[in-house]
């Protein structure tokens, strides 16, 4: 936007990445006592309700916001305002049929959709979640606008708005259904609506904002498209984009009816016990995706970064800016997967109050996790770096021939009686080492000059693995002479976090370039001592 300071994409990531780590703590306040309120199988149903929802959702919304930001950041760097409105505005309109469809298709075939789930309990959390599909198309389309223009504050200020009233509105209901009723079912989809209700105002705020800026969106600076060529270049870009995401979380939600099938067939569970081991998984989903959700401010601020870059024919920018990324990626994902791996057992005995053989299987979940978490960071910026320079189907290959991976891996793991729900993890976990592998392969061979993702992951690696023996021989000692999980996770952890910071500053993991794209990089730099 014209008036607008421009935000590097570092700024940028930074923003979303501050908005995502108070997020993320609200986010654990809400499901780690949802989960004591609602029981393991309460939080199954949940979850089953949130998988629906996912596929409706990236459908809706995980093609047309990438074509949008890289539309606008290209009508941008020319200085197309114009075009910029036309489209938002041509956006919109598709945003309004998918929301509305998924809408209708959550709330009125709910008990049909459970059902199919393998899990019938789940109908009250599905219905209550469908109104979130239109409020969510919505909210994408207004922060879309912003993100093509390099500007992160509203997408980051909505975000906390949204996860501050799923707190306050989802407890409260869960707890007061629970008290009054004592329905497990019922409590879950007061849980959810929790999270309608946040969709609600992060979409007022978004359109409150969008009303103030668009008065400073200048309307000249070259000719405007007709609303048709507009749908059909954002459609070009939106549906290779949407397939492969979609078709990922539609084998995904195969991928958990195959889970629950496996669990009552093969492995000879009863649907109680399954709901209650796939509540287990699902929790330690909860705890793998609280760092994997920072590698998404990345992705999204780099797309436009590197498009306007592109279209200005600075080839050479859109190479620095994509290593910077990489570097940044490795920083973050590599010292939490470690940790996650190291501190699988304390994590998961303080988050959830786990013991004995449920502690046990918990902890493997999440360790298993934990490596996966490495890959679906990589394939997650090497996608975004794909689809900014206009290779939009290739990842989609990339994504289905993983997803398909996963299910055999599932299918035969976790109908194993002596494996069960630990196969599912390992299925995860196949999936995105087969991507990370097809993309690195697939990128080096259609981008002249692609960045190296391997040099640039290989010191934060090395310091992340050496933090992670500091943190598992602090947890070992620690839990030598106390019982208190509490002191067995923070301890190792402000030592694993010394550690870090140390190795980080000694392997110069960081640039000096890299600090220049930070606010007040200049004194980070001199505080780190970069040159």
């Amino acid at each position: 936007m014209a008036s607008n300071k421009k935000q590097s994409f570092l700024h940028g990531a930074a923003l979303l990445a501050g908005a995502t780590a108070i997020v993320k703590v609200l986010g654990a306040l809400y499901k780690i006592p949802l989960g004591n309120i609602i029981g393991d199988a309460g939080f199954g149903y949940f979850n089953t309700a949130y998988d629906i929802y996912s596929v409706l959702l990236m459908i809706s919304t995980a093609g047309l916001p990438v074509a949008m930001s890289r539309m606008i950041a290209e009508a941008g760097s020319l200085k197309r305002y114009g075009q910029i409105r036309r489209i938002y505005q041509t956006a919109l309109c598709i945003f309004l049929i998918l929301g509305v469809a998924g809408t209708v298709l959550m709330t009125g075939f709910s008990r049909p959709l459970a059902n199919w789930m393998n899990s019938p309990n789940s109908w009250a959390a599905i219905a209550a979640l469908g109104p979130s599909a239109l409020l969510m198309c919505l909210t994408s389309a207004f922060r879309g606008f912003f993100q093509g223009q390099g500007d992160m504050r509203p997408t980051s200020v909505s975000q906390v708005l949204e996860a501050l009233c799923k707190l306050a509105v989802g407890l409260g209901l869960a707890w007061f259904i629970m008290k009054q009723k004592n329905d497990t079912a019922l409590a879950a989809g007061g849980a959810i609506l929790g999270v309608t209700s946040g969709c609600l105002i992060a979409t007022l705020y978004m359109y409150n904002s969008y009303r103030h800026a668009r008065r400073g969106l200048s309307s000249g600076g070259g000719g405007v498209s007709s609303f048709s060529r507009t749908a059909k270049q954002l459609l070009s870009i939106a549906i290779p984009i949407t397939i492969g995401s979609a078709g990922l979380q539609i084998i995904t939600l195969v991928d958990t009816k195959v889970v629950m099938s496996r669990l009552i067939g093969a492995a000879g569970f009863s649907q109680a016990e399954a709901d209650s081991l796939k509540g287990v998984y699902n929790f330690a989903q909860t705890i793998f995706n609280l760092p994997y959700a920072f590698v998404s401010p990345l992705s999204i601020s780099i797309l436009p970064a590197i498009a306007a870059q592109l279209t200005l024919r600075n080839a050479r920018g859109a190479r620095k800016t994509e290593e910077s990324a990489v570097r940044i990626l490795g920083l973050i994902t590599m010292p939490c997967a470690v940790g996650l791996v190291a501190l699988a057992q304390p994590i998961m005995a303080l988050f959830r109050g786990y013991t004995g053989e449920t502690l046990s299987v918990a902890g493997n979940l999440l360790a298993v996790l934990g490596v996966a978490l490495i890959f679906t960071s990589v394939v997650m910026l090497t996608n975004t770096i794909m689809q900014a320079h206009g290779f939009v189907y290739l990842p989609v290959m990339n994504m289905f021939i993983g997803g398909v991976v996963k299910v055999i891996v599932n299918y035969i793991l976790v109908g194993n009686p002596n494996i069960n729900i630990q196969g599912a993890p390992v299925g995860t976990l196949c999936c995105y080492l087969c991507i990370t592998v097809l993309n690195i392969f697939t990128m080096r061979k259609v981008i002249r000059k692609a960045p190296s993702v391997s040099k640039h992951l290989l010191k934060p690696l090395i310091a992340s693995l050496v933090m992670g023996a500091v943190a598992y021989g602090g947890w070992r000692l620690t839990a030598a002479v106390t019982d208190s999980s509490l002191i067995q996770c923070a301890l190792p952890i402000a030592l694993a976090m010394a550690a870090y910071v140390i190795l980080v500053i000694a392997l110069h993991i960081v640039t000096y370039d890299d600090c220049m794209l930070l606010p007040k990089g200049e004194k980070i730099a001199k505080a780190l001592r970069i040159r």
